[in-house]
């Protein structure tokens, strides 16, 4: 066994040992004290083994990709494994979700009392969508009349709109917001690979293609709004990685300017993608000519929102206030910290633990200002800048204060960006195995709350 393999284990078991500790001490304290508010530490799920409809799919799909991935990875014309990745990314997230069955996997994940279709269906609070966005700060306190459910109150209300515009073209119901969530979620695998090929370069994207695609990640991405909220915010980065590379630098970054105003919208921690995007601008060798065109894009959404009567500061103060109101405010501080790190690596999975030890080598090794200087002659170190940034972004949500528990699903945006580290692997096909077995082991062993 190689150096660098056994180090790779070790990484690997020192995040199991991470994940274990949090286990351990999170149940004594739940049990002791009642403040972790869930059931089974760190994660945000039930003891409950089960099988579903959606077990032997998620198998032959693990079973494939684990066979098969590299290989078809690396000799498909790029086009068409775009659309390989995202149709098997889709097939993975969805044969999950239906471990729990179609009902409780599926229909009824966006129907609880905490969720966006609680003002939706059946008493359409949004139906005059104007007046919702004027009156939408005056619920976000928990006392206040009307109180919004957890989630509405907890984002701006463009993720709300969401899926009001769906109920009102006819797509109504916790199914139809459930298949749009991880139809629309399993397109962020695409977002990624085609912003690495755009920074890093095509080799890099192929080999870290299977694991895009095979990710624990997708236990949560279905059937969660966070997973839509990942894919928005991923298309963002990835038009801007096109603008920033030379590829139609105008209508790239307009594009992106607008995702990135979308996403401000949709989650008020989406915020942090303004470190992911500083990174991909260090990257881009053309970072100056869409500036105009991303910074025209960007203003549009939050002049609508503005024009419209919301106001985005005002109902983030109010959200803070809830928070300390509520859960956040008894969950303790001193064990999220860490303990939301062991979510994460649960979200990534041992793979992308492994790989991001290979990508932190590199400045390690060469010094932080000599890698620096070879950002722009090697793919590798690219990649690097690029999985750190969403690292920065990762460990400033926790640092933050405004996450603690259910960071499996609410950092999906920054943890998929993590995932490409794997590109650096040997051995693949032994490093997808030990993804898909911690995925099918947590979605069998575990209902979880997504």
């Amino acid at each position: 066994m190689n150096r660098d393999l056994l180090r790779d284990l070790f990484a690997a078991l020192a995040a199991a040992l991470l994940v274990t500790t949090a286990a351990v001490i999170g149940t004594v304290m739940e049990h002791r004290y009642g403040t972790l508010r869930v059931r089974w530490p760190p994660l945000y799920a039930y003891w409950e083994p089960h099988a579903g409809p959606g077990t032997p799919a998620a198998i032959v799909v693990a079973v494939a990709v684990v066979a098969y991935g590299p290989r078809v990875a690396a000799r498909l014309p790029w086009r068409a494994l775009l659309v390989t990745a995202w149709g098997t990314a889709l097939a993975w997230t969805f044969s999950l979700a239906l471990v729990d069955g179609w009902q409780r996997g599926v229909a009824r994940r966006l129907t609880t009392r905490y969720e966006y279709l609680q003002v939706i269906d059946p008493v359409n609070r949004f139906h005059d969508i104007p007046a919702a966005l004027r009156d939408f700060t005056h619920h976000i306190l928990m006392h206040a009349p009307d109180a919004w459910p957890a989630h509405v109150a907890g984002h701006p209300p463009a993720a709300t709109l969401t899926f009001a515009v769906l109920d009102r073209v006819g797509l109504v119901g916790g199914a139809w917001a459930g298949v749009w969530c991880v139809t629309v979620g399993a397109t962020a695998a695409v977002a990624v690979l085609v912003t690495v090929r755009a920074l890093c370069g095509e080799a890099l994207a192929r080999r870290a293609a299977p694991f895009m695609v095979l990710a624990p990640a997708a236990v949560w991405m279905g059937t969660s709004a966070d997973g839509y909220f990942a894919a928005v915010a991923a298309w963002a980065v990835a038009f801007l990685a096109l603008a920033v590379t030379g590829h139609r630098p105008r209508s790239a970054g307009l594009a992106s300017g607008l995702l990135f105003g979308l996403t401000a919208y949709l989650s008020y921690g989406l915020t942090l993608l303004a470190v992911i995007a500083g990174g991909v601008l260090l990257l881009g060798s053309r970072r100056l000519r869409p500036l105009p065109c991303l910074i025209a894009g960007f203003l549009v959404v939050p002049a609508a929102f503005t024009f419209a009567g919301f106001n985005w500061w005002e109902a983030y103060r109010l959200l803070v206030t809830r928070y300390h109101q509520g859960a956040g405010g008894i969950r303790p501080f001193g064990y999220w910290v860490w303990a939301n790190l062991a979510c994460t690596v649960l979200v990534i999975g041992p793979a992308t633990v492994a790989g991001l030890r290979r990508a932190g080598t590199a400045p390690v090794r060469k010094g932080f200002r000599r890698c620096l200087r070879s950002v722009a002659v090697t793919p590798d170190a690219r990649l690097a800048l690029l999985v750190a940034a969403a690292l920065l972004a990762l460990l400033t949500a926790d640092l933050s204060g405004m996450s603690k528990a259910e960071t499996e699903r609410i950092w999906l945006p920054f943890a998929l960006w993590l995932l490409p580290a794997c590109a650096f692997l040997t051995r693949p096909r032994a490093w997808l195995t030990a993804q898909a077995v911690l995925a099918l082991l947590v979605n069998h062993l575990l209902l979880t709350g997504w």
